[in-house]
């Protein structure tokens, strides 16, 4: 495939098809880690090693195992672990290396593991039949979509704190509605590629 083509791919998966906002994949950490843009951040970036890292395994293990066994009907199962484990390191790195990300991620660092984005970034890869350079750069382009809608996300709810909100709104319908704003604002990027 040409470097057009992996910029076509890589755009696609980042803005287009945004995991979080056309795709509606991985909301549980959207919602729940987006009111700290640092924290924001943080998940943004473990999530990002996760989908990447867990692309390239699960391409590999797909390949060269499930597909010569003729056991395909076990990806989903084998897909499931790879990603425990990876999300297992990434949760003790984090944890030895900056507590105090540990502690604000809370419990929804655990929840990587059953994030839908990171199965389902998975499970899209094979099924577009992407060669391991694709389901790379598609995993990247993924995975800095759900970083730059999470980190955006996290940046206005910061600001809408300070806002002057009608009572009722305050909290989580606010957030709620101003996700579905970003929503349609990603829409804009349809007609992109």
């Amino acid at each position: 495939m040409s470097i057009g083509g992996l910029f076509v791919i890589l755009i696609s998966a980042m803005l287009v098809n945004n995991f979080v906002l056309s795709r509606f994949l991985g909301i549980c950490p959207f919602l729940g880690v987006s009111k700290q843009v640092e924290t924001a951040f943080g998940m943004g970036m473990a999530v990002t090693f996760v989908m990447t890292l867990s692309s390239i395994i699960t391409y590999i293990v797909y390949h060269t195992i499930l597909v010569r066994l003729e056991i395909e009907f076990l990806q989903t199962l084998a897909f499931i672990l790879i990603i425990a484990s990876l999300v297992q390191l990434v949760e003790m790195f984090i944890q030895k290396m900056s507590p105090t990300l540990y502690q604000a991620l809370g419990v929804y660092l655990p929840l990587i593991t059953t994030n839908c984005a990171v199965l389902g970034l998975a499970i899209i890869n094979i099924q577009e039949d992407y060669n391991l350079i694709e389901t790379i750069v598609h995993s990247l382009g993924a995975s800095i979509g759900f970083s730059l809608a999470i980190v955006l996300f996290a940046g206005i709810r910061e600001r809408l704190a300070l806002a002057d909100v009608p009572e009722s709104l305050k909290g989580f319908p606010i957030a709620l509605i101003t996700a579905g704003l970003m929503s349609i604002a990603f829409l804009g990027f349809t007609g992109l590629v």
